[in-house]
């Protein structure tokens, strides 16, 4: 099996990191492209009348996304310089799975914080939803290094 397109979802996390390093390795080896993805999604306040989101409030977190990726972006490229990137807003697996059809990934690489028991039922899985919902091989690294 060889890979041309690899995306690399990233939250900036430590995991994340690792799981960019791993992808980055795989990219070099095969010749692939690599993307660098971060989906970023705006607090949903709710009230009676309906939904409310200020621009105060929204623009800031936006703003910090783009910062973020622009900088993780720039230190990808001093080691593969082809290397691109994409910025998303909405639910980070809808957002992943949407990216990987659009560059046309044969690949997803991304972290997974291991998340168990009521944490998870809470917060869900990323990593789970995209695994089970994605048409391409999704390759998941297990949190920070000797984290469990």
């Amino acid at each position: 099996m060889t890979f041309e397109r690899i995306l690399v979802a990233s939250d900036f996390s430590d995991s994340s990191q690792r799981a960019l390093e791993l992808a980055l390795g795989i990219a070099e080896k095969f010749g692939a492209e690599l993307t660098l993805m971060h989906s970023w999604e705006a607090p949903d306040y709710s009230y009676a009348a309906g939904l409310y989101l200020s621009t105060d409030v929204v623009a800031p977190i936006e703003n910090a996304a783009i910062a973020r990726l622009e900088e993780a972006s720039a230190e990808l490229k001093q080691r593969f310089p082809a290397a691109k990137s994409l910025l998303r807003s909405g639910s980070a697996w809808e957002e992943v799975l949407a990216a990987a059809k659009e560059i046309k990934a044969d690949l997803i690489v991304m972290d997974t914080h291991g998340r168990r028991g009521i944490e998870r039922a809470l917060l869900g899985s990323v990593a789970e939803k995209v695994v089970r919902l994605s048409p391409v091989p999704v390759l998941t690294v297990h949190g920070a290094a000797g984290a469990r």
